[in-house]
C-alpha cells in the first residue's frame, strides 16, 4: 500500500510540474503579444505618469487682457490688423485638364525649408506644363539608413492624402508612375533635368515642356531650395496665390506629427498665460558663412574655421578665411547671441516669468550658450522638456537598431609595418615592439573635436547621423507648428549658411499670412549691435533712456521689418512675404468717416505693402463687432505710465513697484504706434 501511495503522489507530482510549465509557456507567450501589439497603449500610459522636466514658475499675477500693459506686450500690431489671408482665385481660373501632356517625377534634396519650398514650386510647375504630379521624393528620407518602414519619403513628413484632395482643382497629383515608366526610371531612361531655384518660366515652357511632349515623362532634381523664380510676372498672379494654397493648406504634417505638436502646445499654453517663439538661428554653417568665430573664443571657433577653410575649398565662400568677427557682428551679419535677445525682450517690459520656447535643433556652442537667458527668464524650454521619450518615438516609428553607432577608426597602416618589421627584424634579442596606439573613445569620435586636427575635409555622415538628419524634418516640423501659433516671435538670425533666409523667415512668412496682426519682431542686427555698444559697460543696470531706444527699435520693426522683408527676402523665395498676392484688406468704414482730415494708418500700409484687393464682405461683420474694443484700446494706450524693473525678480504685479520711465515719453511711443508709415 505504501508503494502504491508513493507512485500516485510521484505521478500527481508529475501532472503538477506539466502544468506549470505549460502555463509558464502561456504567460511568455501573451507577454509577447502585448509587447507586440500594445507598443502604442504603453507608450500612452507611459506618457501620462512621466514627470516632465517644465515646471512652471509664476510670481506675478497675470495680467488683465485689456490692461495697456498686456496690449502693449502681447497685443495685436494694430497696423496690420485690416489685413487678412486671401488665397483663393481672384479671376477665372479654369480646373485642371483631364488630359495632361505628361507626368513628372521630382526627388527634392535638403533640409526642411528646402523641401517646404521645392514642394511649392514643383506644383507650380506642374500647372504651368499642365502636368500629372507624381508625388515629390524626399532623398532626406530615402537615404537614411534605418528609419521606420511605415513611412517612406513624402509620407515621412506630410499627409499624402490630404495633399492631393486640397489641390483636386489645381493640379493631378498620383502617388506612383505607371508602371511602363517606373521600368524607365529604374533604368535611368527618362529625361533628367537638374534644375536652379530661380528657373523661369520661359525655361519650362521652351525647354522642359517640349521634352515632355516626346517622352511623356522628366524628372527634375532640386537641390537649391526651389526651382523657379520667385518673382512672377503680373500675368501670372494666379500661380503665386497657387504657392499660398500649397504651402498654407495642403501642407499638412502626418497625423503623428500632429498629435504630438498639439499636445506641446497645450502643455504650453496650460498655465493659461501667453508664450514667446524665439529661434536662434546660430547653426555652424552660417557662423563659418558670415565669418562669426570669434564670438566664442573656445573650440568652436577653430570648429567654425575649419568649417569655413572647407567651404572656401568648395567655392561656397569666395572670402577669406580670416574674417574680423567684430566688424562683422557691428554690420548686422552675425546672429545675436541668446544672450542679447534676452536683454531685449527684458528691455521691452517682458518679465522674467514670461514662457520661451526655443526652437532649432542645434543651438552652436551646446546648452552653455542658453545659460545666460535661462538666468533672465525662469520658464524657458524646448520640445524635449515637453515631450517624452516615448512620445518622439512615435512619430520615428519603429527602427532597427543600428551596430556602427560610432565611428570605427581606419587601421593605421604605419603601425602595422612597424610590427611586421619588428617581426622579420635579426637575431636576437630584438628591441620590444612598439606599445599599442592610445584607444579612441566613442567621446572622442562622436563629436567635432575628433576629427577637426586629423583632416581638412569634413568627415563622411555615418549611418546614425543620415538617421539623425531625417529625425530632424520632424524636429522642424513640431518647431515650425509652434513657432507659428505663437503669440510673440523673435528670430536670432534670419539666413543660412549657403546666404539665403532660413527656417526664422520661413516662419515670419507665414505669420504674416495666417496672422498679420500677431507680434513679430524683426530686429535690425546692425541697429542692436550699436545700442549694445552703447551701454556694454553697464548692460544688466542700463538706464530709461537706452530701454526706451530699444523698446522704440522693436517697437517699429514690428511694421518696417516686414516692409523691407519684402525687398530683403521675397526675391529668394515667395513664402518668405507672400503679400500682397496672399491677403486682402479689410476697411473699417467707421473709423474712416471718423477720420476723414487725415488717412488712417492701415491705409498708409496697405499702399505700402501693396494689399489693393478689398476681404469678401462675409468678412465685415467681424471688423464691426470689433470697433468698439479699437476704440476701447486707443483710450486706454494714453495712460501706459509703468514698465516694471529691467533684471529684478519683484513679487507682485506687472505693474506694481518698478523703475517708471516719464508719461511723456510713454505717450511719445503711443504716438509712434498710431501714426503712419512715414
Amino acid at each position: 500500500m505504501k508503494g502504491e501511495g508513493k507512485m500516485v503522489f510521484k505521478s500527481k507530482m508529475k501532472w503538477v510540474g506539466l502544468v506549470g510549465l505549460v502555463l509558464s509557456a502561456f504567460s511568455l507567450f501573451v507577454h509577447f503579444l502585448l509587447a507586440r501589439f500594445t507598443e502604442e497603449g504603453i507608450a500612452e500610459y507611459q506618457s501620462s505618469i512621466t514627470i516632465f522636466s517644465w515646471r512652471p514658475v509664476f510670481e506675478n499675477a497675470e495680467l488683465s487682457k485689456t490692461s495697456p500693459l498686456y496690449r502693449r506686450l502681447w497685443g495685436p500690431v494694430r497696423r496690420f490688423e485690416s489685413l487678412h489671408p486671401d488665397a483663393n482665385p481672384r479671376g477665372h481660373y479654369a480646373d485642371p485638364i483631364p488630359l495632361s501632356n505628361g507626368y513628372i517625377f521630382v526627388r527634392i534634396q535638403g533640409g526642411f525649408r528646402e523641401i517646404r519650398n521645392s514642394i511649392c514650386d514643383v506644383v507650380v510647375v506642374a500647372r504651368l506644363l499642365n502636368a500629372t504630379l507624381v508625388i515629390p521624393e524626399l532623398q532626406s528620407t530615402t537615404s537614411s539608413k534605418g528609419i521606420s518602414s511605415e513611412f517612406k519619403s513624402f509620407a515621412y513628413l506630410y499627409n499624402e492624402d490630404q495633399f492631393t484632395a486640397a489641390l483636386a482643382k489645381d493640379i493631378k497629383v498620383v502617388k506612383t508612375l505607371p508602371k511602363d515608366l517606373k521600368g524607365a526610371r529604374r533604368k535611368k531612361e527618362i529625361p533628367s533635368f537638374r534644375v536652379s531655384h530661380s528657373a523661369s518660366p520661359y525655361f519650362y515652357l521652351h525647354h522642359v515642356l517640349p521634352v515632355l511632349n516626346k517622352h511623356s515623362v522628366v524628372e527634375l532634381v532640386v537641390s537649391d531650395g526651389g526651382c523657379l523664380q520667385a518673382m512672377l510676372p503680373p500675368h501670372l498672379e494666379e500661380y503665386q496665390r497657387l504657392r499660398c494654397r500649397v504651402a498654407y493648406h495642403a501642407l499638412r504634417f502626418r497625423e503623428e506629427v500632429q498629435e504630438l505638436t498639439t499636445k506641446i502646445l497645450n502643455r504650453l499654453r496650460a498655465p493659461g498665460r501667453p508664450f514667446i517663439a524665439f529661434d536662434p538661428g546660430m547653426t555652424r554653417d552660417a557662423l563659418a558663412y558670415y565669418g562669426c568665430a570669434e564670438l566664442f573664443q573656445d573650440v568652436h571657433t577653430e570648429l567654425i574655421q575649419h568649417k569655413r577653410a572647407w567651404m572656401i575649398k568648395r567655392r561656397i565662400v569666395k572670402g577669406k578665411l580670416s574674417v574680423n568677427s567684430v566688424e562683422q557682428r557691428h554690420n548686422g551679419s552675425c546672429p545675436l547671441m541668446p544672450e542679447e535677445v534676452g536683454i531685449l525682450l527684458r528691455a521691452y517690459g517682458y518679465p522674467w516669468d514670461t514662457i520661451i520656447y526655443v526652437s532649432g535643433g542645434e543651438v552652436f556652442g551646446g546648452q552653455r550658450t542658453l545659460i545666460p537667458l535661462h538666468a533672465m527668464f525662469e520658464n524657458v524650454v524646448d520640445r524635449t522638456s515637453l515631450s517624452t521619450v516615448w512620445e518622439l518615438s512615435r512619430i520615428y516609428g519603429r527602427e532597427v537598431n543600428l551596430v556602427d553607432k560610432y565611428r570605427k577608426p581606419p587601421p593605421s597602416a604605419v603601425e602595422e609595418k612597424k610590427l611586421e618589421s619588428w617581426k622579420t627584424a635579426g637575431p636576437r634579442p630584438r628591441p620590444l615592439p612598439p606599445p599599442p596606439a592610445r584607444p579612441k573613445y566613442p567621446y572622442n569620435i562622436e563629436g567635432w573635436w575628433g576629427w577637426v586636427a586629423e583632416s581638412d575635409n569634413e568627415p563622411e555622415s555615418t549611418v546614425i547621423e543620415l538617421r539623425t538628419n531625417a529625425h530632424k524634418l520632424l524636429w522642424d516640423a513640431i518647431d515650425y507648428v509652434i513657432c507659428v501659433e505663437a503669440d510673440v516671435f523673435i528670430p536670432g538670425f534670419d539666413h543660412d549658411g549657403k546666404g539665403h533666409p532660413n527656417f526664422a523667415s520661413l516662419v515670419m512668412g507665414h505669420r504674416l499670412y495666417q496672422s498679420a496682426s500677431s507680434k513679430t519682431f524683426r530686429p535690425d542686427r546692425k541697429e542692436i549691435a550699436k545700442l549694445l555698444e552703447e551701454t556694454r559697460e553697464h548692460l544688466y543696470q542700463a538706464n530709461h533712456t537706452w530701454l526706451t531706444s530699444i523698446r522704440r527699435h522693436l517697437r517699429r520693426s514690428l511694421v518696417d521689418g516686414a516692409i523691407e522683408a519684402s525687398a530683403k527676402l521675397k526675391p529668394f523665395s515667395f513664402l518668405f512675404h507672400p503679400v500682397p498676392e496672399c491677403s486682402c484688406s479689410r476697411s473699417n468704414i467707421t473709423e474712416t468717416s471718423a477720420h476723414t482730415s487725415r488717412p488712417s494708418s492701415d491705409t498708409q500700409v496697405d499702399a505700402v505693402l501693396g494689399v489693393t484687393h478689398h476681404c469678401p464682405r462675409w468678412m465685415d461683420g467681424e471688423t464691426i463687432s470689433r470697433l468698439k474694443d479699437k476704440e476701447t484700446e486707443e483710450v486706454l494706450d494714453e495712460d501706459v505710465s509703468s514698465f516694471g524693473l529691467f533684471f529684478k525678480n519683484g513679487v507682485g504685479s506687472h505693474e506694481s513697484g518698478g523703475g517708471e520711465i516719464n508719461k511723456e515719453e510713454n505717450q511719445l511711443e503711443d504716438q509712434e504706434e498710431l501714426e503712419g508709415v512715414e
